[in-house]
This record gives structure tokens, C-alpha cells and sequence, in this order.
């Protein structure tokens, strides 16, 4: 099997493309979150040092979540000591000011909250309507600024919604241009079900760039429920997106849509990325070694194309 030690994939650079691209690593989140076993506290704050390891920047840690909601992360005290002090940005969920209470006595500087375009998927998620939803974050994020601390903005069903079917664009930007004005620096736009195309994906960021959204803000969140996660990330990078979040190993989905799949795994993103010459920094071959690691513990292979590849997983 080729390897990319042997110089595979050859970059060959397109023309309109980013130089870089920042990889914001999801799969301990994210990933973890939606997993059927408990994965034990250790294991998570090994699997964050290996990520940190292999040259990402930003690893989503944890969220501090009521363990109701999200209990697969009830450990989110005992686990952010245990990798705080690593050398890459860890950002942490917060729900609410409850929330940040929790991550800031942590020493946390970096936040995301997360709102939804639609109204089914912010009574699934939250029990609130959007606008009700937009209003128990504006403290918030408020209060995280005023704390000098980094906040990010997720926003779910961007492009589709299982309970109400497509999402109309200008209901999108509404929503970002909200979570915008309330004081978040950056937005990760959320393909939660995996059914965005890339026309579609040109259509919302040329929206949003029109409502005067600066597309350094934005980020993207594709999964890969109908394989499109690679085809939507290249059309967000020749609209000038700049950074993709991706989940190792291809960890992840999401517990309140039933039909939300994995997430784009970081290894087919960084193998693109860098058959396109775009450097992320990040060592694909630690970057397997890790996701292998990872699924030794939860007992089954990598569902990363890459990652089956590169380490001659079975499916």
C-alpha cells in the first residue's frame, strides 16, 4: 500500500484556493459524545495528547453539558485538567451560563455555543424556539467577552432539517447574523444530516458575504451521511473558507437527529487537503496512528477511508 511517506498523494495546487487551512479537530467532542459505551476519562485525555501530537491546532475537549443531556461527557471537570495545559487551543462546549460558570472556574479561553436554523431541531435539541434559544446564549457570550474569552458560534441544520426538509438560505443567514451581532468571533456552519450538495454550500456562503458575514468568521461542519463531505468542503474552500472541522477517524454524529451520521473524518480532509497542496500542518501518518488507537479502544474499525487505507484496516 501506498503510503504518504512514499510522497502520495502528489499536491498538485488548484487555482482559487486557500494556502492553509485550519483543521478545528472535533472527534473527542463531538466524536466521543455519540459514542453506545462510556469511553473512560484516561482514554479521552490520551486520545487529546496523541491529536495534539500530530500538529492540529484546535481540539474541541469537552462540553460542559448537564450529564442528562449529554452523559457520555459527564467528565468534563475531571478530564479538562487532565490536557489543559497542552499546547493548542481547546475549546469547550457551553449551553448556558451554567455552563460557562463550569469551564471558566477550569481556566477555559476558548467557548462555542449552539443554536440551530430551525425551530424543530432547537425543540429537539434545546426545548426552545430559535429566538428563545438566541436569548439564553446572548449572556453568554457576553459574559465570555467581557472575560477576554474566544466564542464560537455552531449552528445546526444549515442545510436540511429531518423533521422539516430543506432550509431556506435567508433563514440561515438571519440566524448567523444574530449569533454575529451578539459578540461571537467565529460561526461553524453545520450540515447535521449530511445533505448538503456543493451548489448549495456556494448559495449560503455568497448569502453571507452578501449580509456583510465576513467569510474569515466562518467555518464549516459537513458529515458525510450521502458522501458529500469532501465535494461541500472544496466548494466552501473556493468561496475563501479557511478553516473545516473534522472528527478523527471519522468519529461522531449527533444525538438528537437519528439520521446524522459520522463526521468527516480528519484524515480524508488532511489527504485532500494535501493532494491540493494546502498545508494544514498536521502529520497524517500520527494522525492514523492515533484514530487507530482510538478504535482499538472502542472496539471496532475506523469508518476513515484513509485511515483503512494507510493502516490496512478491514471494514
Amino acid at each position: 500500500m501506498n503510503t504518504p511517506e512514499l510522497g502520495l498523494p502528489m499536491p498538485v495546487p488548484a487555482n482559487g484556493l486557500p494556502a492553509r487551512v485550519r483543521v478545528h479537530e472535533v472527534g473527542a467532542r463531538d466524536g466521543l459524545q455519540n459514542e453506545k459505551a462510556t469511553v473512560p476519562t484516561a482514554v479521552k485525555a490520551e486520545f487529546i495528547r496523541r491529536l495534539a501530537g500530530t500538529g492540529l491546532t484546535t481540539i474541541e475537549a469537552t462540553s460542559f453539558v448537564h450529564p442528562g443531556w449529554v452523559p457520555r461527557l459527564a467528565d468534563a471537570e475531571d478530564l479538562y485538567p487532565q490536557v489543559s495545559g497542552l499546547p493548542v487551543s481547546l475549546p469547550v462546549l457551553v449551553p448556558n451560563e451554567r455552563g460557562l460558570d463550569r469551564a471558566l472556574a477550569l481556566g477555559a479561553r476558548r467557548v462555542a455555543v449552539f443554536a440551530s436554523a430551525t425551530e424543530s431541531f432547537a425543540k429537539a435539541n434545546l426545548n426552545r424556539t430559535v429566538d428563545e434559544a438566541l436569548a439564553m446564549f446572548e449572556p453568554v457570550v457576553t459574559r465570555a467577552k467581557a472575560r477576554d474569552v474566544h466564542v464560537r458560534g455552531y449552528l445546526s441544520m444549515c442545510f436540511g432539517d429531518p423533521w422539516e426538509g430543506p432550509v431556506p438560505v435567508p433563514q440561515v443567514v438571519r440566524v448567523c447574523r444574530a449569533l454575529l451581532d451578539m459578540g461571537c468571533d467565529e460561526l461553524s456552519l453545520g450540515d447535521t444530516i449530511g445533505v448538503a450538495t456543493p451548489g448549495h454550500v456556494t448559495a449560503l456562503l455568497t448569502a453571507l458575504t452578501d449580509a456583510d458575514v465576513p467569510v474569515p468568521a466562518l467555518g464549516v461542519h459537513f458529515h458525510d451521511t450521502y458522501g458529500q463531505a469532501l465535494s461541500n468542503t472544496l466548494a466552501a474552500l473556493q468561496q475563501g473558507v479557511t478553516t473545516v472541522d473534522a472528527s478523527a477517524g471519522g468519529l461522531g454524529g449527533c444525538p438528537y437527529a437519528k439520521s446524522a451520521t459520522g463526521n468527516l473524518a480528519t484524515e480524508d480532509l488532511v489527504w485532500m487537503l494535501r493532494g491540493l497542496g494546502i498545508d494544514t500542518g498536521v502529520d497524517l501518518g500520527r494522525l492514523v496512528a492515533t484514530s487507530v488507537w482510538m478504535a482499538a479502544h472502542l472496539g471496532r474499525p475506523s469508518p476513515s477511508r484513509t485511515v483503512r487505507a494507510l493502516s490496512h484496516q478491514e471494514q
